[in-house]
C-alpha cells in the first residue's frame, strides 16, 4: 500500500519522538525508572489507539502480545505504570509540547499537501473556536477556571481556544498549539475566550510569518477590539455578524439596500435548491466614530421554498460577484471546528472529556494536548495514506475500525503500525495463493 514519503505514521512518529528526546526532565536522573520519552509516546498510544482510561490501558499492556506492539510501533523501551505516568507529567508544562503542532505540519507541506487548503486568493483559512473539556464541582487545579453556581456551590473547568487550518472542499482539520483560558498569570480577573484569541493570534503570526491568513471565528470576534488585533498582526478576516450585536452595521446595510446600493447574486443548483448573496463594501462596523469601514455579505439557502440556512459576516477583503459564493464557503467552513473535530473528539472514541487523571500542575491540560495529538496524525493518515484510508474503509464505522485494530495486536505480532494496517485490511488468510 502506497504510504506518502514525510507522511506515514513511522516518519511522524519519529518525528514526535525527536521533540519528546528533547524535553527536560526535572526528575532525579538515579532515580527514574521511566524516561521522558516513554512516558509521553506511551499516553500519545493510548489516546492513538482509543483507549477509554489509564485502567484500560495497562490491563492492555500486561499481555505480553500487546506490550511489545505498542514498543514496536511508538519506539518505547519501558512501558510505564499509571501512577508513574500521572506523576511524570503532571510536572511536564504543557507548552513544550506545543512545538509538535508546527512539526506535523512542517511535514505536511514537504508532502506538499498544504496548497489543497489555500483559498484561491491564496490565503490560508484559519477558524477559532473554543470548548471546555472538563467540568467538576469536586476535582480542581490552580489552572482550573471557577464559576460560582445558582446555587452557591463552585464548579472547575478548563477550557481552550482551538486554531485550525480549514479547506471548504476537505473534512479534514489541520490542527495549530491550542490556547488554554486559564488563569495562570495570577490575575484576579478570570481569563477569557478573547483574551486567549489575542494571544493565539501572535502565536501563529510568530510561527508563519510571512502566511497569507484569513481568520473566520462566531460573532464573539466581530468587535473593533478584535480586529484590531487582526490588522495589526497583518491577518485578514471572516467574522460572523448577527442583527443582535450590530444593530448599527444592520442599519446601514438595510438602508443602502433600500436605496438600491446593496448588491445581489442569486441561482440555483442541479439539486434544486437556490442560493441568494447579498453585499456591501465600506460600511461602519458599529456606530462610535472611530469605527472602521467593513465590507458585509450575507447568504440564504433555499430549499423547497424554506430558507433552511441562512448567515452574514464581516470582512477586510473587498466583495464583489467574482469573489462572494467562495468568501460564503469559507465563512461556512468554521462549522467544521464544532462537528468535524469538537464532536468527533467527544463522541467518536477519543474520550476528551474523561478524566484520565487530573493532577495538580500540568497533568489535565497535557493529556488533553496529547489527546489532541493523536487526533491530529490520525487526520493526516486519513488525509495522506492510502494504507490507513484503504484500512479505514473496510468497516462502517470509526468504533468498529478501533476495535478490529486494538483485537489485532492482541493476537500478533507486528513490526509497525504499517504492518498491522496491511493484515487488518487484507489479512493473510484471505490473500490468493
Amino acid at each position: 500500500m502506497h504510504i506518502k514519503k514525510h507522511l506515514s505514521f513511522n516518519a511522524l512518529r519519529r518525528a514526535l519522538s525527536e521533540l519528546f528526546d528533547k524535553i527536560d526532565d526535572s526528575r532525579q536522573a538515579g532515580k527514574v525508572e521511566f524516561s521522558m520519552h516513554d512516558c509521553l509516546m506511551s499516553a500519545l498510544a493510548m489516546m492513538f489507539f482509543q483507549d477509554h482510561s489509564l485502567l484500560s490501558f495497562q490491563r492492555r499492556m500486561q499481555d505480553r502480545m500487546q506490550c511489545c506492539n505498542l514498543k514496536a510501533m511508538f519506539a518505547v523501551k519501558k512501558i510505564p505504570s499509571d501512577s508513574a505516568l500521572r506523576q511524570t507529567l503532571d510536572n511536564v508544562p504543557t507548552h513544550v509540547l506545543y512545538p509538535a503542532f508546527s512539526i506535523l505540519l512542517q511535514h505536511l507541506q514537504r508532502g506538499k499537501q498544504l496548497v489543497a487548503y489555500q483559498l484561491e486568493s491564496g490565503h490560508s483559512l484559519i477558524g477559532l473556536d473554543d470548548s471546555q473539556y472538563f467540568s467538576s464541582e469536586k476535582i480542581h487545579c490552580p489552572n482550573c477556571l471557577t464559576y460560582k453556581g445558582a446555587k452557591r456551590s463552585t464548579r472547575y473547568s478548563h477550557q481552550i481556544l482551538q486554531a485550525m487550518i480549514l479547506s471548504p472542499d476537505r473534512r479534514q482539520v489541520l490542527l495549530m498549539a491550542p490556547e488554554p483560558v486559564a488563569n495562570t498569570d495570577g490575575h484576579t480577573k478570570q481569563d477569557c475566550e478573547i483574551n486567549a484569541a489575542k494571544r493565539i493570534v501572535a502565536d501563529i503570526r510568530a510561527a508563519h510569518p510571512k502566511l497569507k491568513i484569513i481568520i473566520t471565528a462566531d460573532g464573539l470576534y466581530s468587535k473593533q477590539p478584535f480586529v484590531d488585533v487582526l490588522k495589526a498582526a497583518r491577518m485578514s478576516f471572516i467574522l460572523v455578524a448577527k442583527p443582535t450585536d450590530h444593530t448599527v452595521l444592520f442599519e446601514w446595510v438595510n438602508e443602502l439596500d433600500g436605496l438600491g446600493q446593496c448588491e445581489y447574486l442569486q441561482f440555483s443548483d442541479e439539486k434544486g435548491r437556490r442560493h441568494v448573496y447579498r453585499w456591501v463594501n465600506q460600511v461602519p462596523l458599529n456606530g462610535s466614530r472611530n469605527a472602521d469601514p467593513a465590507n458585509f455579505f450575507e447568504y440564504w439557502l433555499h430549499v423547497d421554498q424554506k430558507i433552511t440556512y441562512h448567515n452574514s459576516w464581516v470582512t477586510d477583503i473587498a466583495v464583489g460577484k467574482g469573489n462572494v459564493v467562495e468568501l460564503v464557503h469559507a465563512g461556512r467552513a468554521r462549522w467544521k471546528i464544532e462537528n468535524e473535530t469538537f464532536n468527533t473528539l467527544k463522541n467518536q472514541g477519543y474520550h476528551i472529556e474523561h478524566n484520565l487523571g487530573h493532577g495538580q500542575r500540568f497533568l489535565s491540560n497535557t493529556f488533553f494536548v496529547l489527546n489532541l495529538l493523536a487526533f491530529y496524525i490520525h487526520q493526516i493518515l486519513e488525509l495522506c495514506d492510502r494504507g490507513y484510508q484503504y484500512c479505514r474503509s473496510k468497516f462502517s464505522s470509526r468504533k468498529e475500525y478501533w476495535n478490529n485494530l486494538r483485537t489485532a495486536i492482541r493476537m500478533m505480532l507486528f513490526r509497525d503500525f504499517d504492518h498491522l494496517l496491511r493484515n487488518v485490511a487484507d489479512p493473510p488468510e484471505i490473500r490468493a495463493p
